[in-house]
């Protein structure tokens, strides 16, 4: 497992996308499941980065685990943050125009349809959210 912790602000969403390629490539993932987790990555960082200390600024952690037979990539972030379970919300309506959609909401979505297993848990004050993301090589 490899750890990095960042002062959450938009300058270091980069920063942790290039982290969690490198154990990606490191370990062989495939392009087209390396490119759904760098999304994920993106939308749940900057989601810390913009909501979970507004408008304070605190730290986040992101943990990458990687676990063979099969190759699977699981990715964690910890924030100090407000508490928030962002898979307490309901999913956007899809079916509507554009026009009568509420904004937001549809990263998180994406990270749900795009990823094999998404969980939430708060513990000792932390928000912990984990993808997990089975890789072909």
């Amino acid at each position: 497992m490899k750890e990095l912790t960042i002062i959450a602000t938009p300058e270091n969403v980069d920063t942790v996308i290039d982290f969690v390629d490198e154990q990606l490539e490191e370990y062989g993932c495939g392009m087209r499941e390396k490119v759904a987790i760098d999304v994920a990555v993106d939308e749940l960082i900057t989601n810390i980065v913009h909501y979970a200390y507004k408008p304070d600024v605190g730290y986040a952690t992101v943990r990458v685990d990687v676990l063979n037979e099969p190759l699977t990539v699981e990715v964690t972030f910890i924030d100090n943050g407000k508490q928030y379970d962002p898979l307490a919300n309901e999913d956007p309506d899809t079916s509507l125009p554009l026009e009568d959609r509420p904004i937001g909401g549809l990263g998180l979505l994406i990270v749900k349809k795009s990823m094999d297993f998404v969980s939430y848990e708060y513990k000792d004050g932390k928000n912990i959210l984990t993808i997990r993301k089975n890789c072909s090589k």
